[in-house]
């Protein structure tokens, strides 16, 4: 079976199945490093406070890296953009959140960026805080005029469908606040941690509660259906080499059948003279051994007169001679 593997057409082939099996190991092993899903950066990188516009540029999602980022921006906060977002739980009371934009200075399309174009800020949205209702937040007196802040990037919500009430919404949506405050925004917002305005920081007035979100915890859930693909790659490496070995050992197989059937052609046409000369001796036994025997006697026929025929046997003779 070497020999035969050994034929140009076979080594080929196995060329051909190590380099498709070799495919198949490298899809394999991309599988197996998109089984476990990317997670968050640990607590020492989101820790840290970064520019927001080097962590994500506007319109952009925001990425499972990127979420829990400590930033900073410098900008102003602009008036008359105030909203409530509705049923927010905070030590375990149901209240609402207390937005505002923020036009963050330096963004990609911003007028600062454009050298003095007019064009719409670029704008983010800013969690002051907690208030227990409506009433509370109208106490809470409106930052305006430039301004710089410190805190957490997190991802921007879904948009909800619920009844509309003035000056509130269902959810912290940014592609439902670009439509309210008609500027463009980066898809995510700032649960802010410490506003300074005119280089002064700004406590928290009461009745508003600092909004507090912790890092997330740092899991890489696995994902079963990458690995179940993963091992379907080595198993079709493993089938190629399988399929290869079969095909050789079939051509293997007929090479024997048709050795067989040659040895089989060779038999038959020796035998067939040996079997005629041996008939023929035997017919030449029997003619030789049929004209050593003695010819029967023939009776004699007896013409019509009563005299028999030359080398006859007359009837009294034979009497006489018993």
């Amino acid at each position: 079976m070497l020999k035969t593997a050994l034929k140009p057409r076979w080594i080929l082939t196995l060329i051909l199945v190590m380099a498709l099996a070799a495919v198949f190991v490298l899809l394999s092993q991309w599988q197996f490093s998109n089984s476990r899903q990317q997670g968050p950066e640990a607590p020492a990188a989101t820790e840290t406070v970064r520019p927001l516009t080097g962590v994500i540029a506007p319109g952009s999602p925001l990425t499972g890296t990127s979420a829990d980022q400590m930033v900073s921006a410098e900008g102003q906060f602009l008036p008359g953009t105030r909203l409530l977002v509705r049923e927010r739980l905070q030590d375990g009371r149901e209240g609402l959140w207390l937005i505002s934009a923020f036009a963050v200075d330096g963004a990609p399309g911003s007028t600062a960026e454009a050298g003095g174009e007019a064009q719409e800020p670029v704008v983010i949205p800013v969690v002051h805080g907690w208030v227990p209702d409506a009433g509370a937040a109208a106490r809470v007196p409106e930052l305006t005029g430039p301004a710089a802040l410190t805190g957490r990037l997190l991802p921007a919500e879904g948009p909800v469908a619920a009844d509309p009430v003035e000056g509130q919404v269902a959810a912290l949506a940014t592609a439902e606040l670009v439509n309210v405050w008609d500027r463009p925004s980066y898809a995510a917002f700032i649960a802010s941690a410490s506003i300074t305005v005119d280089g002064e920081a700004v406590p928290v007035p009461a009745p508003l509660a600092a909004v507090e979100v912790a890092p997330q915890p740092q899991e890489r859930p696995v994902n079963w259906l990458n690995i179940f693909y993963a091992v379907e790659w080595v198993v079709f490496a493993g089938f190629a080499f399988f399929l290869w070995w079969r095909l050789v050992a079939d051509d293997y197989r007929r090479s024997l059948e048709d050795d067989e059937d040659d040895e089989d052609g060779v038999g038959n046409q020796d035998e067939e003279p040996a079997a005629a000369g041996a008939g023929s001796t035997r017919n030449d036994f029997d003619n030789d051994t049929a004209s050593d025997e003695p010819a029967a006697a023939v009776p004699a026929e007896a013409d019509d007169d009563g005299a028999a025929r030359p080398g006859a046997t007359h009837p009294t003779e034979a009497g006489t001679r018993e």
